[in-house]
């Protein structure tokens, strides 16, 4: 039932986009008329909430196509199983009423209103969540266009970090300025001490995307990850590798994402070549270090581990930019398998520098990544530097509570 009510409220909020006149609590109403009727029947289903939510008859062609576009059944291959040698009989009973054809001939409202119903509608409940689990190397075209718009509704808000700015009100440091002041205002006595505290800021975020032949089945759906990352935040670095780094910094903060995922991916000599993560990781912090990390970013690099240079290289370069990181958490789409050992050289010689090991082969991959950033503790106190790689770290309240989990390793120095 839960899937159903959540379904129904999605239909609600469709309607709503359509200009239908659905009130708020008009769905309480549709559950509660739905109790005495057969859900099972797809026309009195139709009927109960027809009746319940349309009111204007210019209104009865915009619901129907509405109703058969939201409440489409999924798409199946067609079976070649004899089922009646499992068992199968027909169902024998009266016929269902059928459900009208859109007003028109089937061509639907008038007014280009079937383009709005196509573009607006969403999918169902049971759909997103099965699109939550699905790898992202299995996306359909269409598919690719609903993990979009999920994109768009994760929240990213990412740990802030205490700049050495103050900020007058709250805390409990004097303001020895205000107070001298105060003090030359009322001849010299000082009654209220006044306070001041430092300022928050966002901390920064830099994003090293493997961009190489083995990473090739999700790298465009991670460019697109990418382009809503740096569009939901304002302080993201963007750079992505194969033999070769690149910075996309710029080209990401464009709007439209086809376009621009486009145009990087013509831009870039290297797409879908080799790798070389550790020649990367230099050009990295030799060349862009300085500009970028001044102010302790958390560093994702998201890459498979499969390298064809020197595992010291890695290992080297891998260390120099922990110590420039707040965080620096490396993101594996193979580690979404059960199966997955990470037993290459690459990863080997790069886990000891990292601090979180976590998937990101789905959405909810990225859910879960949107949760530990979002509970990073704005301290670098409890980072772990024993030679671990960790799933988990404290709460920014320091609570025993723990971020979603990845899987834990223990690659010692």
């Amino acid at each position: 039932m839960s899937a159903l009510l959540g379904n129904l409220l999605r239909f609600g909020q469709l309607l709503r986009a359509l200009d239908l006149d659905v009130p708020a609590g008009a769905m309480m109403q549709v559950a509660a008329a739905l109790g005495h009727v057969d859900i099972g029947h797809r026309a009195d289903f139709f009927f109960t909430l027809r009746a319940v939510l349309v009111h204007r008859q210019a209104d009865l062609p915009v619901f129907d196509l509405a109703f058969r576009t939201f409440w489409r059944p999924p798409a199946r291959p067609a079976s070649t199983t004899d089922l009646r040698s499992l068992g199968e009989q027909r169902r024998v009973g009266p016929p269902e009423r059928e459900i009208p054809e859109p007003a028109g001939g089937g061509t639907g409202p008038p007014g280009g209103r079937s383009e709005s119903v196509a573009r607006i509608v969403p999918f169902s409940y049971s759909d997103r969540e099965a699109l939550r689990s699905k790898d992202f190397a299995a996306f359909t075209p269409e598919e690719l266009q609903q993990a979009r718009a999920m994109l768009d509704r994760l929240a990213w808000t990412p740990d802030l970090r205490r700049t050495h700015r103050w900020r007058s009100g709250g805390g409990v440091a004097p303001d020895w300025r205000r107070l001298l002041a105060r003090s030359v205002r009322d001849g010299g006595e000082a009654i209220v001490l006044p306070t001041r505290e430092r300022r928050w800021r966002q901390r920064p975020l830099i994003v090293l995307c493997d961009v190489s032949g083995s990473m090739e089945r999700y790298s465009r759906m991670l460019l697109h990850f990418l382009h809503r990352l740096t569009g939901h935040l304002g302080h993201v670095e963007a750079f992505v590798f194969a033999t070769r780094l690149t910075r996309i910094t710029h080209e990401l903060r464009q709007r439209g994402a086809d376009e621009t995922i486009a145009q990087v991916v013509r831009g870039l000599s290297d797409w879908g070549g080799g790798t070389r993560i550790g020649d990367a990781l230099r050009t990295f912090n030799v060349t862009w270090a300085r500009r970028v990390t001044g102010r302790a970013p958390v560093v994702l690099l998201i890459s498979d581990g499969w390298d064809r240079g020197e595992p010291a290289t890695v290992a080297r370069e891998m260390a120099r930019l922990s110590r420039a990181a707040h965080r620096l958490i490396w993101l594996n789409p193979l580690l979404g398998s059960p199966d997955y050992q990470p037993l290459t050289r690459g990863m080997q010689a790069a886990l000891p520098h990292v601090d979180d090991f976590l998937p990101v082969h789905n959405l909810a991959s990225l859910e879960r990544l949107a949760a530990t950033l979002n509970a990073l503790p704005p301290s670098r106190a409890g980072r772990r530097r024993s030679g671990r790689a960790s799933s988990a770290r404290p709460s920014r309240a320091g609570a025993d509570r723990r971020a979603p989990s990845g899987r834990q390793l223990d690659h010692r120095r």
